[in-house]
């Protein structure tokens, strides 16, 4: 029942009586008010005078003012009636109980602990090179996928090309050097060994095998100098070819590239010039492999987190879409301007729709294991 219908009920009765009351007063005080509008009224003559009694005046004026007060009761009722119905109109209405509504009231599970953050990248790196000089072609574009030791891009390499020529040509002379005094070496060395059986019978002088043997070892220590020439000759050319090779630019793992530095003709070096004209970049490769999300996770309830502990991660792009995730490590250091505490969270499956650097919310998951994230009671079963 409408709990507004006692207080209408309860306005009517206040309205009726108030204009009982008012009736009953003009009709007791009608003679009263009679005498005083006699006494008030202008003499006129029998002619003029109305032709209604005395006392029909008074009746019809208290008649008059129990209507006005019916009247005036009944605008001030009528609004509020309507302000009622209008302020809460489920009231007119009796309730009808739902048939699915439980009798009693059902407590709602304890929520997880809830967080935001981003996904990040644990690989990711700028890729440049090691050398100063002008990139002549840029074989990559952002999206595409690469291979660990792809060539990325080409440097300017004539000088290099000539410097490594150089140096196999000098690696070669020391080479041919060599042969040459091992070639007298081995003749000075016969010539030492006869001298010195012609010494022993007394052909040949002391002088001459003292001779022959100072030949052979000039010829010993020359072998040895150019076969040092011809390894620093095999070096330098080794050398000059890993400096030719760094002319090439190539990919350091396996990834996505997600931006691109570099245009051919520009100068490029590890180390930033003045004017900002040299680039120190060619690309950035990520690493999707090692995608994870990081989030931010106040001191005050970090006890609630565990390592290996299930999450559910909804990205902000995808808010329908919920991601399974577990968290990898709390990080073990606060930020003290923050109060927070870095937690990192893996993802259970890999999507080509999680992007580095999307904004993320996570919730942490209770009565949950580390490795799967099932209910403990199912996972002891």
């Amino acid at each position: 029942m409408s709990t507004s219908t006692p207080r209408v009920t309860k306005l009517l009765k206040f309205a009726r009586r108030t204009a009982t009351n008012l009736v009953m007063m003009d009709m007791g005080n009608s003679d009263d008010k009679a005498r005083l509008l006699r006494s008030l009224a202008i003499a006129r003559s029998a002619r003029d005078a109305p032709h209604a009694g005395p006392r029909r005046f008074p009746v019809l004026m208290a008649l008059g003012g129990g209507a006005a007060a019916i009247l005036i009761t009944a605008a001030i009722l009528l609004p509020q009636l309507h302000v009622d119905r209008l302020i809460d109109p489920a009231v007119s209405q009796p309730s009808v109980p739902s048939p699915s509504q439980a009798p009693a009231a059902v407590a709602e599970p304890r929520r997880g602990l809830a967080a935001s953050g981003y996904v990040v990248a644990r690989r990711k790196a700028t890729v440049a090179a090691e050398i100063t000089g002008k990139v002549v072609a840029v074989l990559v574009e952002e999206g595409m996928v690469v291979k660990e030791g792809q060539v990325l891009a080409r440097l300017d390499s004539v000088l290099a090309e000539k410097d490594l020529a150089l140096a196999k040509s000098r690696a070669e002379s020391a080479e041919a050097a060599i042969a040459v005094i091992k070639a007298d070496l081995d003749d000075a060395v016969r010539i030492v060994t006869r001298a010195r059986t012609l010494s022993q019978r007394n052909v040949m002088s002391e002088a001459d095998l003292t001779k022959a043997e100072a030949r052979a070892g000039v010829l010993s220590a020359q072998l040895r100098q150019y076969q040092a020439q011809f390894e620093t000759a095999r070096l330098d050319a080794q050398r000059n070819a890993a400096v030719l090779d760094k002319h090439q630019i190539r990919a350091p793992f396996d990834g996505v590239v997600v931006d691109k530095s570099a245009q051919p003709g520009e100068m490029i070096s590890p180390l930033s010039a003045g004017g900002g004209f040299t680039r120190t970049g060619i690309c950035t490769i990520v690493d999707m492999d090692s995608i994870e999300i990081e989030v931010d996770v106040n001191e005050a309830f970090i006890g609630r987190v565990g390592a290996g502990g299930a999450v559910n991660a909804v990205l902000d792009a995808y808010p329908d879409w919920t991601v399974p995730a577990y968290v990898i490590a709390i990080v073990p250091t606060a930020n003290r301007e923050k109060a927070t505490v870095r937690v990192r969270i893996g993802l259970r499956q890999k999507d080509p729709r999680i992007l580095p650097d999307m904004a993320v919310k996570v919730t942490f998951l209770d009565n949950t294991t580390a490795a799967t994230g099932r209910n403990e009671t199912t996972a002891a079963n």
